[in-house]
């Protein structure tokens, strides 16, 4: 007869001192697929891939896009005028004269050969016009920012759902079997409205999950091992927990987190090698941290994760996402022009440094970068300089891989309330996310509850083509 621990607890407390880096437990969600036929069989499609990976630029709290990207010449006209009744209730008559029209904060100009308008708010990235595609169509389902965060990052308003990032680490794996193939750079304050399940694996396996990443030397909490414990010590220690593990799941069928677990063990103990050096940027040039902002005080945060995004995607993860902005973000009830002059001073530089040196290394032909947050604002004032959440009309725009820059996709009405024509929806623009990977969203599915799943849901979703070149 098999010996067993008597107790379930005497097991659990073995195994956690057995580890010579009991952190490892918390590395639950980072394996790799990538190498396995398995992940390539599951987006096997006819469609070319323009992307190989992905870094996801996300303004947390909802940037104006009339202050930013959608030039509204009537909204400087009739700025301060209440909004016309022939644009519909989206709040009482008393609220409509309280809250007249407010004009943008920042002239726009034509940049580039293309002539793309973007606002004097954001004049580096400006530098960029000919490689930007600008969505200016694109509208949501909610008004408030957790049910807008999940539904851009998951393609529904309500958690639970797996990610964007998920999906395509489920579907395609990375590129490096040391390296989770989704990988999260958080704003270091914190607050993300809705919190993790924005990058969560939902119903997936928790394999999928993404992957919270810092600077420094401890880039994944509790991922070293204790001190004094030498790899050949550590391997031993691993392979009698991953006995104890396997054994245990053979007499349970379907035991998703375990399976998960089991994996990344090795996982983590390969990455102990390999992600210490990945965020170790002592190496870069002083050209590139300049690029980049690292130099500067308002910029050093946001442009070292931005210059971390190329060296993730450089070593072979599949898909990175940074976020901008902490608990309120580019929330700006009260005051948008102080709001987006510190965030817009914060994000600009570094970006376009992101896609200089994306660019410079031969790495924007491959990589889709794309930029926008949960929803857009009101052409309405709120407390006098304030704009208040819009989720019916907003812009995104992508770079790189293929997509057709210098161009602007789809319009909102006059005073950019709501999109008016060539509309996006969220569900579109996760679609066309897909086909530049090479996927196609209607064959990515996942059998859970008795349906099989998808990202773009269950009614019909569209990959708009056009933003294609």
């Amino acid at each position: 007869m098999e010996p067993r621990c008597s107790h379930e607890n005497d097991r659990r407390q073995f195994l956690a001192q057995a580890g010579g880096g009991a952190g490892m437990l918390a590395c639950s969600a980072m394996v790799s697929a990538s190498s396995s036929a398995e992940s390539a069989a599951r987006a096997q499609t006819d469609i070319a891939p323009r992307a190989k990976r992905v870094i996801w630029l996300f303004m947390h709290g909802g940037p104006s896009h009339v202050d930013l990207f959608d030039p509204k010449p009537a909204l400087t006209r009739f700025a301060g005028q209440p909004l016309p009744e022939s644009f519909g209730n989206v709040m009482t008559r008393r609220d409509v004269a309280k809250n007249p029209l407010l004009a943008p904060l920042r002239p726009f100009r034509r940049r580039g050969q293309s002539g793309l308008e973007i606002s004097d708010f954001l004049p580096h990235i400006a530098e960029h016009a000919d490689d930007l595609c600008v969505i200016r169509s694109l509208h949501g389902d909610s008004v408030n920012h957790p049910q807008s965060v999940y539904q851009m990052n998951t393609g529904s308003i309500l958690m639970g759902s797996p990610s964007v990032g998920s999906w395509v680490a489920y579907g395609l794996g990375s590129e490096n079997e040391n390296m989770p193939s989704f990988v999260v750079l958080p704003h270091p304050g914190g607050g993300l409205k809705g919190g993790p399940p924005a990058w969560g694996n939902g119903y997936l396996s928790a394999s999928y999950q993404g992957v919270t990443m810092r600077p420094g030397a401890s880039p994944i909490l509790d991922l070293k091992p204790q001190a004094g414990v030498t790899p050949a010590q550590q391997r031993r220690n691993l392979q009698l927990i991953q006995s104890f593990n396997q054994r245990h799941l053979e007499r349970r069928d379907n035991e998703d987190q375990l399976s998960a677990r089991i994996k990344a063990y090795e996982l983590a103990f390969r990455m102990q090698a390999e992600a210490p050096a990945l965020v170790d940027i002592s190496g870069e040039s002083q050209h590139t941290l300049s690029m980049y902002g690292v130099d500067q005080a308002e910029t050093s945060d946001f442009g070292r994760r931005c210059l971390l995004a190329r060296r993730m995607v450089e070593n072979g993860v599949r898909f990175v996402q940074l976020y901008s902005g902490d608990r309120n973000g580019w929330d700006a009830h009260s005051d948008v022009d102080k709001n987006h002059t510190q965030h817009c001073r914060r994000t600009d530089k570094p970006i376009a440094g992101l896609l200089t040196d994306l660019k410079q290394r031969g790495l924007l032909e491959n990589t889709l970068v794309i930029w926008g947050g949960e929803f857009g604002r009101m052409p309405m004032s709120e407390q006098g300089r304030g704009r208040d959440h819009n989720p019916w009309g907003y812009c995104a725009w992508l770079a790189g891989a293929g997509v057709a820059g210098g161009q602007a996709y789809g319009a909102t009405d006059d005073i950019g309330l709501r999109a008016q024509t060539n509309k996006v929806s969220v569900n579109d623009f996760h679609a066309t996310i897909l086909h530049l990977l090479g996927v196609d969203h209607r064959q990515l599915t996942y059998f859970h509850n008795g349906l099989d799943k998808r990202l773009t849901g269950p009614d019909e979703a569209d990959v708009v083509h056009e933003l294609i070149g």
